[in-house]
């Protein structure tokens, strides 16, 4: 993480910003070690019983196990909830990129756990951009340092991902209120006990507005109405009508919620612009889509430490020069090791991703110039639907390999291998599905200043393929600069393409494409660095990804340039037989 963070993200030149002028790398170092020893010894430890005694629905209300409640009050206490936000709302104002890697650690230690900080953030990130002055005054500080919590409410039964679906409704209730009414499902921490007061975030339709995503506006529901002087006042038309039992993250609710069963609607406050909920909508789903694309991150990192101490302690069949007259740990066999690297350098170059993406976002507020700031929303804008789509399918596949390597025993529940599986398979689902994310790429962000700039950022990643033959390290440079001639031919074909099912069809291999060559010339980034350093394991780790995981991009050029032909060459009604 302090590597990436150096190495990747640049995070001496993001202090030297302005808006970081107070914080260096020695505090933010300080500050994460201090962050990893709580979340450790606190929040780890409450990771088994989110999955075993999970949160239940009791008379109405979520109850969450005890360990969760313990643990929440130490990370509100200890401030850790604020580290990316601005102080004067009770944050530490710390580089966006330090918050990630803190909900790295958080995640890792437990996943379910996380879900509730992580859209706290979210809503705090709608209201720095989106809230009036009033709202921010009311509600800000209390989400910023954790002591309420938000909650996103698009989806509805009958939309699904369909947005622009919704029914739920919101009238003027003539006194700069409105009056909401309408059921979400798939609400993540829609109710819960870890805090006095829930901060709803609700999609809604005013009267008369136009149909599809331009007539959605988006609505502050509290759980509890505020009273003037700040305090918790009564309860609002707020339900929660059930909760899902889930496959995974049995630790966080995931709640149909209704507003205004009671009487006239939920009172609710709007958040930017009528027919603007989308816009503001959008500033929290792409907060939250990186974080998500982090879950992917840690879950993985989590099942690797785990399957790394087993692969060090089970003893079974002989490795090759062993003592014949023992067992070797099965770290030694040529295929557990296989296994082992690639969870390894597939996490590095995950995190190396994320984290120039949290960056990027950094650059995109606070850059020093015009240019610095456009470069890094172009940047982020092109990285984040990579970040989410390839970090969550790789947090599928890593924690299957966790499993793998422990052999007939990763299969059984006590190891805790499975949950992690279990827990990692809802991320490529939620905060759009990564079908969605492969379509957003291709379609909005690849055509951005009419392809100029994927263009020039592949460019710039052949600078680092020839650097590392300049330095001796051509068995990296090498596959490197292949992978990134496949990755520009992809590019080219997309954005010369003019069928849109043709487009379509190829979004998700190409995206996959994208986050493995990014990640890969990432990992050669840090490996000049490392070379540089003395660290040969870190050398060696980007050499594995680059000439085992990187050279299997080309095999997904024919994936991106078949075109939609085949997959429609089926009729819907043969292809149950």
């Amino acid at each position: 993480m302090r590597f990436a963070l150096t190495h990747t993200a640049d995070l001496a030149g993001l202090t030297s910003l302005d808006a970081f002028s107070h914080v260096d790398e020695d505090t933010v170092f300080g500050a994460l070690d201090e962050a990893g020893r709580m979340v450790s010894e606190v929040i780890a430890p409450t990771n088994r019983d989110g999955d075993t005694i999970g949160s239940t629905l009791v008379d109405g209300a979520v109850v969450t196990p005890d360990s969760f409640k313990k643990a929440y009050g130490e990370l509100v206490a200890g401030g850790w909830a604020g580290v990316k936000f601005p102080a004067e709302w009770g944050g530490f104002g710390f580089p966006r990129v330090v918050g990630t890697a803190l909900m790295e650690m958080i995640t890792t230690a437990n996943m379910a756990f996380s879900l509730c900080p992580m859209l706290t953030h979210s809503a705090v990130e709608a209201l720095l951009a989106h809230g009036s002055d009033e709202h921010k005054a009311v509600y800000l500080e209390k989400l910023v340092t954790g002591e309420w919590a938000g909650t996103m409410h698009l989806t509805e039964a009958q939309a699904g991902s369909d947005v622009g679906a919704l029914t739920s409704k919101a009238v003027p209730a003539g006194d700069g209120t409105w009056r909401v009414t309408g059921q979400k499902i798939f609400i993540t921490f829609g109710d819960h006990d870890l805090t006095p007061n829930i901060i709803h975030f609700v999609l809604a339709r005013t009267p008369d507005s136009p149909p599809g995503t331009k007539g959605i506006s988006l609505f502050l529901v509290p759980k509890f109405l505020v009273d003037d002087d700040g305090t918790i006042g009564e309860p609002n038309d707020v339900t929660t009508v059930s909760t899902e039992h889930k496959l995974g993250i049995h630790g966080s609710p995931t709640c149909v919620m209704s507003f205004g069963d009671s009487g006239e609607g939920a009172v609710g406050y709007l958040v930017g612009e009528e027919n603007g909920g989308m816009r503001a909508m959008f500033t929290m789903m792409n907060d939250a889509r990186v974080a998500v694309g982090l879950q992917g991150l840690a879950i993985s990192e989590r099942s690797y430490q785990q399957a790394v101490t087993y692969a060090e302690e089970r003893r079974q069949g002989r490795a090759v020069g062993a003592d014949p007259t023992e067992s070797s740990p099965i770290v030694d066999h040529p295929d557990v090791r296989r296994m082992l690297m690639t969870m390894k350098s597939t996490i590095e170059a995950m995190r190396a991703l994320i984290y120039l993406n949290a960056a990027s976002i950094d650059r995109a507020h606070s850059g020093s110039s015009d240019a610095e700031q456009a470069r890094g929303s172009r940047l982020a804008d092109l990285l984040t639907p990579i970040s989410k789509g390839w970090g969550t399918d790789m947090g599928v596949e890593l924690t299957s390999i966790g499993i793998q390597i422990h052999g007939g025993m990763g299969y059984v529940e006590e190891t805790g291998s499975p949950q992690h599986f279990r827990d990692a398979r809802i991320a490529p689902i939620y905060e759009g599905t990564n079908g969605i994310q492969a379509i957003d790429l291709v379609m909005r962000k690849l055509p951005m200043d009419g392809g100029d700039f994927v263009r020039g950022f592949i460019d710039e990643l052949h600078d680092v393929a020839r650097e590392l033959d300049d330095q001796g390290m051509e068995e990296i440079g090498r596959p490197l600069a292949a992978g990134l001639v496949a990755l520009r031919e992809a590019v080219d074909w997309l954005l010369a393409c003019d069928d849109v099912n043709d487009r379509l069809a190829a979004a998700s291999p190409f995206l996959r494409m994208a986050g493995v060559v990014i990640g890969g010339a990432l990992l050669g980034q840090q490996a000049l660095a490392a070379a540089a350093a003395g660290d040969s394991a870190k050398v060696a780790t980007a050499r594995f990804f680059a000439r085992q995981v990187v050279p299997t991009v080309g095999g997904l050029i024919p994936a991106v340039t078949a075109g939609a032909g085949d997959l429609f060459a089926i009729d819907p009604t043969d292809l149950g037989g």
